[in-house]
């Protein structure tokens, strides 16, 4: 009456289609930025905060704020931006008005024209481009402080050192001599 087989083959295939659905969900929600960018158009202008969690091309105008997070921002050669950016990665073929902060790195294409300052690692001016602000490739690490000449160290912590001390009768000490002789010392026998 009823084919066991027949019912059970109709539902494999379709379990494993199912499951490779369930494959390429988990491999895009592992990998959110594969390469593909959200587009804002060249028609397109958004007045307001720009955030995500994916790439982002912006050949349109932006103005506010763009927050990207861990991913790449493209500003296209007809893209103009009056913003702050923050993204893993800043290529600017168009315009850019607004500090930029680049976790990984920062590009300025030939085509580009940033006025703003920029903070990133990494850092990579073409040729052609066209750049007013200033520029920290190091952020995280605090101003070095100089190494102090010998004399100066010593006078900090009260001693002087030898070659510098003088004795009480006004003269620097000559090298191998006795120190009671060279301070004008006599010393008398009892």
């Amino acid at each position: 009456m009823f084919d066991k087989r027949k019912d059970s083959n109709e539902q494999a295939p379709k379990a494993h289609f199912d499951a490779g659905l369930n494959d390429a969900a988990a491999t895009r929600a592992a990998n959110p930025s594969s390469g593909r960018s959200a587009v804002i158009g060249p028609k397109i202008r958004i007045n307001g905060d720009v955030s995500g969690e994916e790439n982002l091309l912006v050949e349109g105008q932006v103005d506010g704020k763009v927050s990207l997070g861990q991913h790449r921002l493209d500003i296209g050669t007809t893209g103009k931006v009056n913003a702050d950016i923050e993204a893993r990665i800043v290529k600017v073929d168009g315009e850019v008005n607004g500090d930029i902060s680049g976790s990984e790195k920062v590009i300025i294409s030939s085509s580009g024209n940033v006025r703003g300052n920029i903070v990133a690692p990494r850092m990579s001016l073409e040729d052609g481009a066209k750049f007013k602000g200033s520029i920290d490739m190091d952020p995280g690490k605090p101003a070095a402080q100089p190494a102090k000449p010998a004399a100066e160290a010593a006078s900090a912590n009260g001693s002087r050192p030898a070659d510098t001390a003088k004795s009480a009768n006004g003269q620097a000490p000559v090298p191998g001599k006795d120190k009671s002789a060279q301070e004008g010392l006599s010393l008398k026998a009892d």
